[in-house]
């Protein structure tokens, strides 16, 4: 992707793990996410764990969607193909429009690493109430493939052709 002459934009990032079984001592993906935001020039405004529950996901992910201060949410966990996993169900009806491309090149991305196995992973993203909305697999090789090969340059205002910062709310 090419950069443009103009300015970095920091962004106001929310980083939600969602998990049956971790906690703050053992929530790798989540510590890889908000450390990747902050060496990134990004703030980490808010951070959470939540039960792999589409309620308590949704009311957490609701929250931020209505906060003044969050403009983006990154969400790891709960995107498998097993039937507790909620994520998307979660987040599908709270998007003003959803982001196909992300979960498309997602499992493109993460087809070279893992094969066919990508068919299970139902990676999402998209925009409610002008708040970017990223939701990927739990695995902290995933939240780093996602990262670091997609999400990056989309909060990046120097990326060209486009990016996602014109899109979101202002703090």
């Amino acid at each position: 992707m090419g950069k443009a002459d103009s300015e970095f934009i920091s962004t106001a990032i929310a980083v939600l793990t969602v998990s049956d079984s971790r906690d703050a001592s053992s929530d790798s993906s989540g510590d890889y996410l908000r450390e990747a935001v902050i060496a990134a020039g990004h703030q980490v405004v808010d951070s959470a764990i939540v039960k792999d529950d589409r309620y308590r996901i949704r009311a957490a992910v609701s929250s931020w969607i209505a906060s003044d201060d969050v403009q983006v949410i990154l969400i790891n966990g709960g995107t498998g193909f097993n039937n507790k996993n909620s994520t998307p169900e979660a987040l599908l009806p709270l998007f003003d429009r959803e982001i196909e491309g992300f979960g498309e090149l997602f499992r493109m991305i993460s087809y070279e690493e893992i094969g066919s196995a990508t068919l299970q992973s139902r990676a999402v993203a998209g925009m409610a109430n002008q708040t970017l909305i990223f939701a990927m697999p739990g695995s902290t090789g995933a939240c780093q493939s996602a990262w670091e090969r997609i999400i990056i340059d989309q909060l990046d205002a120097r990326t060209r052709p486009c990016n996602f910062i014109s899109h979101v709310k202002k703090p």
